[in-house]
């Protein structure tokens, strides 16, 4: 278990597969991470839960706060050679917006890949409508490198995304 200050990452469990499945069929939790989807069932999500633990590439972790599940967070895409890997985040239990567990565990998540994983960048896209993740971002050293103009098509029209990403300097949790 990698300890922050509010939050602790653990192993994401088959145990924890049901509350995974409620928040990723919560739209309240889905709109502003990516593009629309279908509702996902539990046999989609028990076979994306196994295709994760067996792939060195992306890493899911569970967050915990209280000794209560309340999201996941994770590094996609890392790339060894050139050290760097994709953040991505979902604090699925609402009552827990807004009070910053989100930013310990990104800035716990950034600390175990600089100074365990040697990852030298970590980088992410977000719309530039989720005001609440861009000022989590920002709270964890993030900085913006540019947009990608009209890359996704959601809500009937193609949006931005903006493109943020931290390097290793010495950063410590």
């Amino acid at each position: 278990m990698i300890k922050g200050k509010k939050v602790v990452l653990r192993a994401l469990e088959k145990d924890d597969l049901d509350r995974c499945l409620k928040w990723i069929n919560d739209m309240d939790v889905v709109k502003l991470a990516g593009p629309p989807r279908f509702p996902k069932s539990k046999a989609e999500e028990e076979k994306w839960f196994e295709k994760t633990i067996n792939d060195d590439k992306n890493r899911v972790l569970a967050i915990d706060a209280n000794g209560k599940h309340i999201g996941n967070v994770g590094l996609h895409n890392i790339d060894f050679r050139n050290r760097n890997a994709m953040l991505g985040i979902m604090i699925g239990e609402k009552k827990y917006w807004n009070k910053g567990y989100g930013s310990d565990a990104v800035k716990t998540l950034v600390s175990l890949a600089f100074n365990e994983l040697n990852l030298h960048k970590i980088y992410l896209h977000v719309f530039p409508s989720n005001k609440r993740a861009l000022k989590c971002y920002e709270k964890c050293g993030f900085k913006k490198e540019g947009v990608l103009r009209e890359h996704v098509f959601k809500g009937g029209k193609y949006q931005d995304l903006t493109v943020m990403s931290i390097i290793n300097k010495g950063v410590k949790k």
